[in-house]
């Protein structure tokens, strides 16, 4: 798990133009916006994803799952570029946005 990490943080072709491609897993992430304001400014490391939520370890070690459609995220990549992504353009099986290549609406 780690080694899969690590990889993925040291971006191997993640870009913001690009980010809806790639496996979000392992990245660094924040909820900007949220309709729910106890979840607005969560931050952590993305450890699960499925079709509707985010699973977010929190820096307390804390496992809290965010629903994607209602928010939105800042990814971080790599050197600390930090990408803005509606919640709603990620709402899909991780596996079939990435084969779809993350179309933008």
């Amino acid at each position: 798990m780690k080694l899969m990490m690590d990889m993925t943080l040291q971006g191997y072709g993640i870009e913001p133009k690009n980010l809806l491609k790639h496996e979000l897993i392992g990245l660094k992430t924040e909820v900007e916006e949220s309709s729910n304001s106890n979840m607005k400014g969560l931050c952590g490391l993305v450890v699960d994803e499925t079709r509707n939520t985010f699973v977010i370890e929190t820096e307390q070690n804390e496992d809290k799952r965010i629903p994607k459609d209602v928010n939105t995220f800042i990814f971080e990549l790599n050197e600390g570029v930090r990408v803005r992504v509606r919640g709603n353009l990620l709402v899909s099986r991780p596996e079939d946005r990435i084969k779809k290549g993350g179309r933008r609406r």
